[in-house]
């Protein structure tokens, strides 16, 4: 057989097994993603130096440059690589099996690769300052599309080896009964990720055509809707992802397992048929955008996408609260919270990642999608705001958290400077929550997004805003600054840890799969599920607490547009 072939790595500390090729790609999807983290973030720091006025730190034309730069290497290279990694862990390491085809997932691995090099090569010798969205008809130079498609089609491959390895798996019943919650997850941003990486690609490819003449026209109409298809559907691949993560890590440090898998499934197929159709809310004001979908999107997609979303928020640390009462810490309705490993950053990390992306992204997130507010807000410095409460808040801090976990167990090394590890989650939260949240209300006062100097300083006609704006965009580069100090913590440790680390008992290859044994395995591999009514009153009362804040954020909210249309 197969399987009696291939060689299986056991970790001594976990008991989870990699197969040999799955772990190579692992580690270098992983090592990939930094990189591209490395170069986004110091892009960043450039940035909220320019939109802070007082600092303004580089001219307008590298402004641009930096700003393409840092949006694709920090929503698409650095997340998709990292995904790519979740993938291969979630179905060849999580189900106990071989990598299906490992020379085609190589292949993908290097079309990546290529395609991120090649498309910032485009943008950095200043031939493709086009900003992510690269509207057409403004051109850039055909490398720069051209990287991106050969990215795309890395990435689609990646996905369909994870969907190979799930089929190798039930074919060689190395799992019993359905896939586990955390692979159920991977598996729900694998399909959004097809569907988004294929939009990308239908849009691309006629366009990288018109960057070498071939095409003589593309409708920019056309260009938008179908590119948002792909722009924005790509956090929605994040949204998948990381809440798995979640799961994920509630299984590691905890134990926990999902207090109804039926439920959290449910909540993962809802994504699947609404939340990668959010999208709507960039394109409201277009006339390619029919009413009737207009409504649909605004209102039932909407709606739905969120209760998922809702649904983990409440199962997820339900879970963990029903598995730290079982270990006795049961006095009042938050001992479960207060006694939590909060100096693990592997939970930390997790859990500031669920609270902004609830909090912060989550609820903004419906106020943009709401179409009178929409129109308000969207060419705001609001949106990016909102978007990086969801991304980089939520997303990225949630794979930070899983970084620490994998370190030692994948790269087989102990962690350099743990001091810094376990603040590392608190300082980089701090800083982008407190980033996001000055972008937003800057936007509430109508800062525009995008934008190297909004005063348009040397202008026939310059604009003076308000005090409390330009105070808002000093709150940003502040705390800017701060996220990233946290980014480069996080960067300094996993590298020097890959490098420096004290070696660790990397354990035996054999070939064959040896039984679970270990809690974490049983927990990540098992199916959960607890009766005799609802055991996590502390989750019921934070749940309640975020209803709250909805509901007087939804408030605050209309209450802006009652002054602008004169309602008051």
């Amino acid at each position: 057989m197969a399987t009696a072939q291939a060689l299986f790595r056991t970790c001594p500390r976990t008991g989870l097994q990699f197969h040999k090729s799955a772990e190579s790609l692992i580690k270098l999807n992983a090592v990939a993603a930094v990189v591209t983290l490395l170069v986004g973030g110091v892009l960043a720091l450039l940035l909220v130096l320019t939109r802070w006025q007082a600092v303004h730190l580089i001219d307008a034309d590298n402004f641009y440059l930096y700003l393409t730069a840092h949006g694709l290497d920090m929503l698409v290279a650095w997340i998709i690589f990292f995904e790519i990694a979740i993938l291969y862990f979630c179905s060849s390491t999580l189900l106990r099996c071989r990598l299906a085809t490992p020379r085609i997932a190589w292949f993908a691995f290097a079309l990546m690769v290529i395609g991120t090099i090649t498309y910032n090569v485009a943008i950095f010798d200043g031939s493709s300052t086009v900003m992510m969205t690269s509207y057409v008809p403004m051109p850039a130079h055909p490398a720069f599309y051209f990287g991106l498609i050969l990215f795309a089609v890395g990435a689609l491959i990646g996905c369909f080896v994870f969907l190979g390895t799930l089929v190798v798996a039930k074919a060689e019943k190395t799992y019993e009964g359905s896939v586990p919650l955390v692979t159920f997850g991977a598996l729900t941003a694998c399909i959004i990720a097809i569907f988004t990486i294929a939009s990308g690609a239908i849009i691309l490819i006629p366009t990288w055509l018109w960057s070498i003449g071939y095409i003589k026209h593309i409708d920019p109409a056309m260009y938008r809707v179908i590119w948002w298809a792909f722009g924005h559907s790509s956090q929605q691949i994040n949204v998948s992802a990381h809440v798995a993560v979640w799961y994920a890590i509630a299984a590691i440090v905890f134990g926990a397992k999902p207090m109804s898998e039926r439920i959290s499934r449910t909540a993962f197929f809802l994504y699947i048929c609404f939340l990668q159709l959010a999208s709507a809310h960039h394109i409201l004001a277009d006339p390619a955008v029919g009413v009737e979908w207009k409504v649909f999107n605004t209102s039932y997609a909407m709606y739905l996408a969120v209760l998922a979303s809702m649904i983990h928020g409440l199962t997820v640390p339900g879970a963990i609260e029903v598995a730290q009462r079982e270990k006795g810490f049961t006095k009042g309705m938050f001992e479960w919270l207060r006694k939590a490993p909060w100096g693990n950053p592997v939970f930390s990390g997790m859990f500031i990642s669920l609270l902004g992306f609830g909090f912060l992204g989550g609820i903004s997130g419906v106020m943009m999608g709401t179409e009178q507010l929409n129109m308000i807000i969207h060419n705001t410095i609001y949106v990016p705001g909102h978007f990086h409460a969801t991304v980089v808040l939520g997303t990225t801090l949630a794979f930070m958290a899983i970084t620490y976990f994998l370190l030692p167990t994948l790269f087989n090394r102990e962690l350099i400077l743990p001091g810094w590890a376990k603040w590392q989650p608190y300082v980089f939260g701090l800083g982008m929550g407190v980033f996001t949240l000055a972008m937003m209300g800057a936007g509430t006062l109508g800062v525009p997004r995008r934008h190297w100097d909004i005063t348009f300083a040397g202008a026939s006609l310059p604009y003076e805003y308000p005090g409390t704006a330009l105070l808002m965009l000093a709150i940003c580069g502040i705390s800017g600054v701060i996220a990233v100090i946290g980014g480069a913590m996080y960067i300094i440790v996993t590298v020097g840890t890959i490098l420096f680390g004290k070696k660790l008992d990397a354990g035996a290859y054999s070939t064959s799969i040896t039984p679970l044994r270990l809690p974490v395995q049983s927990a990540l591999s098992g199916h959960g599920g607890h009766g005799g009514g609802f055991a996590a009153p502390g989750t019921f009362v934070l749940a309640l607490v975020f209803l709250t804040a909805f509901v007087l954020y939804y408030f605050v909210n209309w209450k802006y547009l009652s002054t602008v249309w004169g309602l008051s």
